[in-house]
């Protein structure tokens, strides 16, 4: 059974849909920013912090490549799609599904985007962030899901009706 990978922006509702289709599916649950302050033994933003968001997208990589689940449901960070070698892999274990939401709504569900762990230039805001992670999002997805003007439990019995064929 392959994995289902959910990507896209930070507030696009990864972990939350992730949480309740893994639970509608009776799958295994992942959030690999989990895995990764697990790790690290400190927050996201920590280790940005510390480290640079180069370093940070290597850990990133490090922990997806490394990732050894089967029918689970993955709730990746929004920077996955900045490494090629994770994508990969979780293309190569699952379905790739985008969680679309439109610039306006994820700067609209973020306030706290400087502690967040959100992994980006120093600066750089919402809008110029989705203006440069979208098309990576499309390039990847293997299925896109439009979150804007949906509740959660719409966008998680969509996805389940999908996956149980």
């Amino acid at each position: 059974m392959k994995n289902i990978v959910l990507i896209g922006m930070p507030g696009a509702g990864k972990s939350t849909v992730g949480v309740l289709l893994a639970k509608s599916l009776k799958r295994p649950f992942c959030d690999t920013d989990l895995l990764i302050q697990t790790a690290a033994d400190r927050y996201l933003q920590e280790i940005i912090d510390d480290e640079g968001m180069e370093a940070f997208l290597d850990r990133e990589a490090r922990v997806i490549c490394d990732l050894q689940v089967v029918g689970a449901v993955i709730a990746t960070g929004g920077s996955v799609v900045y490494r090629e070698a994770a994508m990969r892999q979780l293309a190569a274990t699952g379905t790739v599904v985008y969680l679309a939401a439109s610039c306006a709504t994820i700067a609209q569900r973020i306030s706290d985007v400087a502690t967040r762990g959100i992994a980006r230039r120093p600066g750089q805001d919402i809008c110029s962030l989705y203006a440069e992670r979208h098309p990576r999002y499309c390039q990847y997805a293997d299925l896109t899901i439009a979150t804007d003007a949906r509740a959660i439990e719409e966008v998680v019995t969509q996805l389940a009706r999908h996956f149980r064929g």
